[in-house]
C-alpha cells in the first residue's frame, strides 16, 4: 500500500514532466541512462513482446547524426525526405487543429517569431535535430512485423522513460520530428532493414534560463473527455 506522501511524489513526477527545448551541456552518467531504460522496460506489452529497441547517442556519435539530419533539413527542396508513417491525421478537425496551432504559436511567441519569419521558424524546427543541445539523444525503432498494438505498448515505454528521468532530476523532449528523416537516420546508424523509426528523444538537464522552457501546455478538464457510467 502506497503512502499518501508516495502517491503525491508520483503525481508530482508525472505532472512536472514537460517537453524541454533547451538543455545544459552537463553530461548524464551512463549508469543513470541504463537505470532509466531498465525501469522503463517494466512497461506492459501484449504477451510480453517488449517491442522497443533503443539507440543511445552521446558525444561524437550524437553530433554526427545531428549534422547529417541538419544538412538534409537545410538543403533546397528537402527532396526524398518524407515520414514513413502518419503521426498526425491527414485531415485536421476540431478540437485537435486548434490545440496544435495554439502550442505552436505559443512557443513561437515566446521566441519572438512571428508568422512572417519563415527562416526563424525553420531554424527553430531544426533545433529538434540538434536534440536541443541535450548531451544524450535517444532513437527508438521497432521491428516492422509489429502491428498497432505494439505501438500502443511502445507509448507506455516512452512515458516510463520520461517519468523515470524526472525522478532523477532530468528532463526530456519526445520528438516525432525525426520521422521525416528516417532514411538519413537509418544510414548513419546502420539500422537493419527490418527496423522502423518510431521517434527520437532528447535527454539531459533543462536550461532553466531559456525562455522556451517556460512554456507550459494546457490540458482539458477530466469532465471534457470522460464519461462515468454507474
Amino acid at each position: 500500500m502506497l503512502t499518501s506522501a508516495t502517491q503525491q511524489l508520483i503525481d508530482d513526477t508525472i505532472t512536472s514532466r514537460r517537453s524541454i527545448r533547451a538543455f545544459l551541456p552537463t553530461p548524464v552518467a551512463r549508469e543513470d541512462i541504463r537505470q532509466i531504460l531498465d525501469v522503463a522496460a517494466r512497461a506492459p506489452s501484449g504477451s510480453n513482446t517488449q517491442p522497443w529497441k533503443v539507440t543511445v547517442l552521446t558525444g561524437d556519435q550524437l553530433r554526427t547524426l545531428s549534422n547529417a539530419i541538419l544538412a538534409a533539413h537545410n538543403s533546397e527542396g528537402q527532396g526524398g525526405h518524407e515520414q514513413e508513417y502518419n503521426y498526425y491525421p491527414v485531415k485536421w478537425i476540431t478540437p485537435y487543429q486548434e490545440r496544435r496551432r495554439k502550442v505552436g504559436w505559443d512557443l513561437y511567441a515566446l521566441l519572438g517569431l512571428g508568422r512572417e519569419n519563415k527562416l526563424g521558424m525553420h531554424q527553430q524546427h531544426g533545433r529538434n535535430y540538434a536534440f536541443f543541445d541535450a548531451p544524450v539523444g535517444l532513437i527508438f525503432t521497432i521491428d516492422r512485423i509489429m502491428e498497432q498494438g505494439s505501438w500502443l505498448d511502445y507509448g507506455m515505454f516512452l512515458q516510463n522513460i520520461m517519468i523515470a528521468a524526472r525522478a532523477r532530476g532530468l528532463d526530456t523532449c519526445p520528438q516525432a520530428a525525426f520521422t521525416q528523416y528516417h532514411k538519413v537516420i537509418a544510414e548513419v546508424l546502420q539500422l537493419p532493414d527490418n527496423e522502423m523509426l518510431v521517434c527520437g528523444m532528447s535527454l539531459g538537464f533543462a536550461d532553466t534560463g531559456k525562455i522556451e522552457n517556460t512554456l507550459v501546455t494546457e490540458r482539458d478538464n477530466v469532465d471534457s473527455f470522460t464519461r462515468f457510467l454507474d
